[in-house]
């Protein structure tokens, strides 16, 4: 078929997704555009790499050492304008984030030391740069939850993201190899669709995944919507799309994390998990304790080779030798995401004998960049945001599962790539899911003090610090 005529089909498949899952009763706010905008950039490619991508010449070297260092004015603009608006948009709805923040403190300790990470950097202002970049995640994650409805914009953010980016995912690999598909160091086409690498379209593939089977599962039990049939299908096909992408990504990372997070959300749901919290910690210690093993203690390396990987992990064991060769504080780390610039990444480069400027490791990377103190901090992330997770699960499972598979996810899929980074999609769902559930939290506990008294669970809502907004209060 001719790339253009497949250009018109998904255009208008596009449009049809659209049309097929819109709800006219849903109401977001405006403000919904920044975060959508943020995460079509970060889940896709930067504004300079587009720019690129159609033939404009933006004098950007994205080989150079110095890429990390300087990065583009183009991006930076971009980045530093939905930050500014985001900051914006918060300060206006304070009633109703400075309780989410209240209630998130690890997340703010963790971006506090980070902060605090630039008094020690190499690159102190790179790292402020950095560590903007970071917060401006957080915004986003506020952004969503802090609107007129947070549950429909989280649907509204999904569909904005997913029936845009995974259909021409689809076309790029298909008709645009040029833009669709890459060749690496050997010498391999590999499919990248609208991102960059086939680990980043992973990614985007894993989360959305989850997201658009989240949706399937709620659909299908909501017999009494006149449109579900036809929603259904638009996410269906959105899935089927979802694996071809993976399967032909040959990204087995984010295909292994879909499988065991997709049947943790599936399971989760069930009679038998909801009745005990004891089942449901044994169905995600499984999950998570099968991935460690198969990565770290099986010695004979068989589960790996079954995903079509070799011991090694085509040469992530390589890398995470060679990076901890490096000189750098273990206490505090070189600063916050500092680590891969200047002379340093040079040597790695030389080192390992390929462009490379991550660890393949989340939590490595977190150790590189903010030494124990910066594992200690996250750690305490992952255990209070589970607690929040999990209690958030039982007593709304419509959204808990959704939570407790992105959260799942992440943890995941960063024991072989870097998850945690800013700007990082996976970063960006983690901290949603364990927000999220805290907001779930929040509003029950805030229902249970009027004991009763109030049925309407939103016109208590409205008397509280997570009173809706007006549209002229939100932008």
């Amino acid at each position: 078929m001719p790339p253009i005529i497949a250009s018109f089909i998904f255009t208008v498949l596009i449009f049809g997704l659209f049309w097929a899952d819109w709800d006219r009763e849903l109401r977001t706010s405006k403000a919904l555009w920044i975060p959508t905008l943020w995460v079509l950039l970060n889940a896709s490619r930067p504004a300079s790499a587009w720019l690129q991508t159609f033939g404009l010449d933006v004098g950007l070297d994205t080989t150079s050492a110095d890429i990390y260092t300087e990065g583009s004015p183009i991006d930076r603009a971009v980045f530093t304008a939905l930050v500014i608006a985001g900051l914006v948009i918060l300060i206006a709805r304070g009633r109703k984030v400075w309780p989410l923040l209240r209630r998130n403190s690890p997340i703010v300790l963790f971006f506090g030391f980070a902060a605090l990470s630039i008094f020690w950097s190499d690159f102190p202002f790179v790292t402020f740069k950095h560590w903007a970049k970071g917060i401006g995640d957080v915004e986003m994650v506020l952004i969503v939850l802090t609107d007129l409805d947070p549950l429909g914009a989280t649907k509204r953010l999904l569909s904005r993201v997913g029936f845009v980016l995974v259909p021409l995912s689809v076309l790029y690999c298909k008709y645009y190899p040029s833009i669709g598909r890459l060749m690496t160091r050997s010498w391999m086409n590999t499919y990248v669709g609208v991102t960059t690498q086939k680990n980043t379209l992973g990614w985007l593939c894993l989360l959305l995944g989850l997201g658009f089977l989240w949706r399937i599962r709620a659909l299908y039990r909501d017999r009494e919507n006149p449109t579900r049939k036809r929603r259904i299908l638009a996410h269906a096909i959105l899935l089927g799309m979802v694996l071809w992408l993976l399967q032909m990504s040959d990204s087995m990372t984010s295909f292994a994390s879909l499988v065991m997070a997709g049947t943790a959300m599936v399971l989760a749901s069930q009679p038998m998990f909801l009745r005990s919290r004891a089942a449901v910690h044994v169905l995600v210690g499984a999950v998570f304790g099968i991935s460690v093993f198969a990565l770290f203690f099986d010695s004979s390396g068989s589960l790996v080779e079954h995903l079509g990987r070799n011991p090694t992990l085509t040469g992530r064991t390589y890398i995470w030798s060679d990076v901890l060769k490096m000189p750098f504080s273990r206490t505090v780390g070189a600063g916050y995401e500092s680590f891969w610039l200047g002379d340093r990444l040079e040597q790695l480069r030389a080192m390992v004998g390929f462009d490379v400027n991550e660890a393949h490791n989340g939590y490595l990377e977190i150790f590189l960049n903010l030494g124990w103190i910066g594992v200690g901090l996250l750690t305490i992330v992952f255990v209070k945001g589970y607690q929040k997770v999990i209690a958030a699960l039982r007593r709304n499972t419509e959204t808990g599962n959704l939570n407790l598979a992105w959260f799942l996810a992440v943890p995941i899929s960063s024991l072989t790539e870097a998850g945690f980074r800013m700007l990082s999609l996976t970063w960006i769902f983690f901290l949603f899911s364990i927000v999220a559930a805290s907001r779930a939290l929040a509003l029950e506990e805030l229902h249970a003090e009027v004991d009763g008294q109030i049925e309407d669970l939103a016109e208590y809502e409205s008397l509280s610090d997570y009173r809706p907004a007006s549209s002229a209060e939100v932008f």
